[in-house]
């Protein structure tokens, strides 16, 4: 399944996309797309529903990010060894993650705020696991099943807030619109190998960053356990697991995003999006 949240920030509906490409509502089934709706139960009886029943959405509504209700937002970085390199960065020998504020969360195509004070505002296409049952010390032969589905993220982030302000990671990770999620949540059945998934971004229609989940440093499976050997994950947590090389950071000389500048990402089967760069 392909479950979307649409309409006007902050009154979204839950819907899924039929094999179409039609928008569905959700409705009459559940009232939002949140964690208990990301059971292996409640999925299971989305997932038995004809499609066809379901009322058409007309229109080409907004997107809002595929999940709600998140208790945490967790990003892990430099999983991509070209990434590391490119950034002057040792390859790491274990996960490195932060958290990224709940409220950077937004949808797969809203504008992104460049915020006040913001000299290097930077883009990272990544994939991202939401969960769907709680992970607390799972191992990583059983981490995969605790996925609900995956994302497109673009885990934008700010170099200067981020390195240069004295402060950890997520100071320049957090910014409202930091965090665009969608366009759908792909139920984990839909994606045969997530390690096999190929990557893109562009800026202003100049391709940016092409890679592929094969070339993760540490696995989506091995990113969720580890993961949950520090903290609980809860259904609908968000677990956003690095980009590879191509960010304006590592460019020489290094570019950045400017307001106009327009950002164009996907990554294979999970959908694509679009952010303008807007003022804060």
């Amino acid at each position: 399944m392909k479950l979307v949240r649409y309409g006007e920030k902050g009154a979204e509906k839950p819907g899924l996309i039929d094999r179409s490409g039609q928008l569905r509502d959700l409705s009459a089934q559940v009232k939002d797309i949140t964690g208990e709706v990301l059971s292996p139960a409640s999925l299971a009886k989305l997932a038995a529903i004809d499609p066809a029943s379901l009322p058409a959405v007309s229109g080409k509504p907004r997107l809002g990010p595929p999940v709600t209700g998140i208790s945490k937002f967790v990003a892990i970085g430099l999983n991509y060894t070209d990434h590391a390199k490119e950034t002057g960065n040792p390859i790491p020998s274990e996960p490195i993650f932060f958290l990224k504020a709940n409220t950077a969360l937004s949808g797969p195509n809203d504008a992104v705020e460049k915020p006040r004070g913001s000299t290097k505002l930077d883009w990272e296409v990544e994939i991202a696991a939401v969960i769907g049952t709680r992970a607390k010390y799972v191992s990583e032969a059983d981490a995969l099943n605790h996925i609900a589905g995956y994302c497109v993220c673009n885990d934008v982030s700010e170099r200067n807030f981020q390195i240069e302000r004295l402060g950890q990671w997520t100071k320049g990770k957090s910014h409202d619109t930091f965090g665009p999620l969608g366009p759908w949540l792909v139920t984990r059945d839909e994606i045969p190998d997530v390690q096999k998934l190929s990557m893109w971004l562009d800026v202003n229609g100049t391709r940016r960053q092409t890679g592929s989940t094969a070339t993760m440093i540490f696995s989506m499976a091995k990113c969720i356990s580890y993961v949950s050997q520090f903290m609980t994950l809860l259904p609908g947590d968000i677990v956003t697991t690095g980009t590879p090389p191509g960010v304006g950071t590592g460019m020489k000389p290094p570019q950045f995003l400017n307001v106009g500048d327009v950002v164009t990402l996907g990554i294979e089967g999970l959908g694509e999006q679009r952010q303008q760069i807007i003022a804060a």
